[in-house]
């Protein structure tokens, strides 16, 4: 019963996780909406990077959620690599579109 409750609870956190990440996503894209066609452009690769990064989490969130009894243990450890690799992707891009949006202050 402990498993199973451990599993809901990392479950629940991806989730989360996740959400916070697609809200991330169309703030970007909104950002990208008002960009020149340069700057518009490379937030879209950014973008575009996110979303596929995004889509693997989701794919082992399923996993996981499809997992049963102690398969999951095994489950969790790749999802914990992919989510690790996820927020290195995600701090990236919002690093280099912050530097992007300084420039932009600085040239306006």
């Amino acid at each position: 019963m402990e498993n199973q409750e451990q599993k809901e609870n990392y479950q629940h956190k991806i989730e989360s996780q996740l959400d916070e990440w697609r809200a991330d996503i169309d703030r970007l894209k909104e950002k990208a909406k008002n960009a020149t066609a340069e700057t518009r452009l490379k937030y879209q690769e950014s973008i575009d990077k996110l979303e596929l990064r995004l889509d693997e989490g989701k794919s082992k969130l399923k996993d996981l959620k499809e997992s049963g009894g102690e398969a999951w243990e095994a489950v969790k450890v790749g999802a914990d690599s992919i989510w690790d690799t996820m927020k290195a992707t995600f701090a990236e891009v919002k690093e280099k579109l912050r530097d992007k949006d300084d420039d932009n202050e600085k040239s306006a």
